[in-house]
């Protein structure tokens, strides 16, 4: 077997990376950044640029399947500039990637995408499921839901499409797990407005294996990618601050001061959203990590 990976070199990217190597399933891989194609070793890079219409059709060589995981950082101040790289980044390397597989005949068994849990609306009893009709009416919510459109164009191209719905991913190379520990350096943590809404997270061990469980069973249509213990925002914060030494009391921050600093954006930190993962499971999947204390431990042991 051998996979197209777009967004190779980013967080979850580097780890499915290094996970498909180790299961003897080549990579070639494409970056917009010529600096990166000797980034991985054992994997053949590749250079692209959907804005300016450019792709190393070598990429294609021997491929069966595609992961894709391109997409800029959410994690900015969503000025219209920045929305709109949000969003084509998503979008319209997805269709630009199609129209060259289409213009070049090239055979695809599979397409595993990400996507994100961000357009469940928001809850506090409630837990949300891949049937979920209703969405959240933000910025977010319309990215996923334009994002997941283009994944689904490839059902004309591709025997198996299958979309993965992200939540918090847990690593030691940064995401949420490093942004809740920094303020711990101080002696103290920091929790979110009441912290009573849900956060659905994933180690990133588990994320990479799901994208390669559904790869590997052909697996078509949305799955889930969250832990099956998800906690609130206080809880999340108070298991990591037990962990973590010298951490001496937790700190409400009021939903205002996020609101002053990120502007719009700041609406991802009070989302509550309890995502079940019933369905990746009853596919076969095993989850390694399924609290979030074994998983903190494993990472930053």
């Amino acid at each position: 077997m051998r996979v197209l990976i777009t967004g190779a070199t980013g967080l979850i990217g580097s780890r499915i990376v290094k996970d498909c190597l180790e299961r003897d399933i080549k990579v070639n891989f494409l970056t917009t950044r010529k600096d990166k194609l000797d980034s991985l070793p054992g994997c053949d890079g590749f250079y692209w640029n959907p804005q300016k219409n450019i792709i190393d059709i070598d990429c294609f060589n021997e491929i069966d399947s595609i992961i894709n995981l391109s997409g800029a950082s959410i994690f900015r101040i969503w000025t219209k500039k920045n929305k709109e790289l949000i969003l084509n980044s998503r979008v319209q390397s997805l269709n630009f990637l199609r129209d060259k597989i289409i213009e070049n005949n090239v055979k695809i068994n599979c397409i595993v995408s990400a996507s994100g849990i961000g357009s469940y609306p928001s809850s506090d009893i409630h837990e949300f499921d891949e049937t979920e009709l209703n969405r959240s009416n933000y910025f977010l919510s319309d990215v996923i839901k334009e994002w997941e459109k283009a994944t689904n164009s490839f059902k004309k191209i591709a025997e198996n499409t299958a979309i993965v719905r992200i939540g918090l991913v847990l690593s030691d190379r940064g995401g949420v797990l490093k942004q809740t520990m920094q303020p711990m350096s101080f002696g103290f943590g920091v929790y979110f407005g009441s912290g009573n809404q849900w956060q659905s997270w994933i180690h990133i061990e588990d994320i990479s294996n799901i994208f390669i469980h559904i790869l590997k069973n052909r697996l078509s249509g949305i799955y889930n990618g969250v832990a099956p213990n998800p906690l609130t925002n206080f809880q999340f914060t108070k298991v990591i601050s037990s962990i973590r030494k010298y951490v001496f009391f937790l700190i409400p921050v009021p939903k205002l001061f996020f609101k002053l600093i990120f502007g719009e954006m700041h609406i991802i930190l009070f989302k509550s959203q309890k995502v079940s993962c019933k369905k990746i499971q009853e596919s076969g999947f095993n989850f390694k990590f399924q609290n979030l204390r074994n998983s903190i431990e494993d990472i930053i042991s």
